[in-house]
Order: structure tokens, then C-alpha cells, then sequence
């Protein structure tokens, strides 16, 4: 069993973030779902992305680091997208992760100050054709992070969408997301031996 917390997307908390959590969960691990937008939802990017600028990036970084709250230093971190910012910097930051899963983004591990922390493993997982991932520079903070990393994978799937493993959204991918849940519970069991 893995403990993880799990960092939505730009869209919010939606039923499709939770359904995957709940995946975790019947597979026998806990997992957290802090709503760093208190109850909101987007049905595009674009939208969500304008609630970060009201709401102001750095607030959303202050709600992601206090959802860590009380719970342990073992932790699995984990994010799609925009939740991929806060998944990574406690990966790199705090003390006793336990691994990191970054769904569709990834930082270069320098803007945490920081190089990636010896013995925690880390899965990238995104779509070959993403404008997001691929234009953005992600994949290639990927391929940085899997060379400097003693443990690192990147799963690149044939597509175009951005968060295709929320079941809730129309960019949702039902094959590439199966492959990705199985690489994730992989990743955990691993984890949890």
C-alpha cells in the first residue's frame, strides 16, 4: 500500500480526477485529493487557467504546500498538469517522498533549486503530440528529469490531448488512459514492497 497525494488539474477537482483516485483507492492504497479551488470546475483549460490568474499562481503553490498539512513524510506525490507544478516541488523539496507520478507536465528540476532527489522514482506520462507537453518544453524537462533521475520513466502515448485520463472530460483517451493506470499501479505496488 502507497499513500499518495493527488494534485488536480486546471479544470478543478473534477468527477473524473476522483474517479481515478477512487481507482487507487479499490487497488489498496490511500490517496488525498485536496480541491486547491475550493469547490470549482472548468470545462475548458482556458477557463481554469483565468481562475489561477484571479486566484494568482503563487496562491494556488501556497494551497498545494499546505494540503500536505499533517499528513506523513512518505508520501507518493502525483499531478495532472497544472498539479504537476505542486506534485514536483514536494517531490524535490520535502523530505521522505516516496515517488512522484506527473501526469501531461514537468518542470526542469532546476526551478525547485534542487537536483532530484536520490532514490525516489518518477513516472512522466504524456501524449506525443500535445501541444501543452510537447510545445511547451514539458517533454523535454521529461527527458532531463529521466537521465538525472536513478529511477525515472517517461511513457509517451500516440495522441493529441492534453488530460486524457480524466474520464470526465472530452479529451479523455480510454486505451491510453487504461495503459497509464496500469503503469501507475505497477509503479505502486513496486513502491509499497
Amino acid at each position: 500500500m502507497a499513500e499518495i497525494l493527488l494534485f488536480h488539474h486546471a479544470q478543478g477537482l473534477t468527477l473524473g480526477v476522483a474517479a481515478f483516485a477512487d481507482t487507487l483507492r479499490h487497488a489498496g492504497h490511500i490517496v488525498h485529493t485536496p480541491d486547491l479551488f475550493d469547490g470549482r470546475t472548468f470545462d475548458t483549460i482556458e477557463k481554469g487557467m483565468g481562475f489561477v490568474k484571479e486566484l494568482g499562481f503563487d496562491e494556488v503553490m501556497v494551497r498545494g504546500e499546505r494540503a500536505v498539512g499533517e499528513l506523513p513524510e512518505e508520501l507518493v506525490y502525483a499531478g495532472f498538469s497544472l498539479g504537476v507544478v505542486s506534485a514536483q516541488k514536494l517531490a524535490q523539496t520535502r523530505p521522505g517522498a516516496r515517488g512522484a507520478l506527473l501526469f501531461y507536465s514537468c518542470i526542469p528540476v532546476s526551478e525547485f533549486g534542487q537536483t532530484w532527489p536520490k532514490g525516489v522514482p518518477v513516472q512522466v506520462h504524456g501524449m506525443d503530440a500535445d501541444p501543452f507537453f510537447v510545445a511547451e518544453g514539458d517533454i523535454d524537462a521529461a527527458r532531463g528529469l529521466v537521465e538525472e533521475a536513478e529511477e525515472a520513466e517517461l511513457f509517451l502515448y500516440p495522441g493529441k490531448q492534453h488530460i486524457f485520463a480524466d474520464s470526465s472530460l472530452p479529451s479523455y483517451d480510454a486505451e491510453a488512459s487504461g495503459l497509464l493506470m496500469q503503469r501507475v499501479l505497477n509503479f505502486l505496488a513496486a513502491i509499497a514492497c
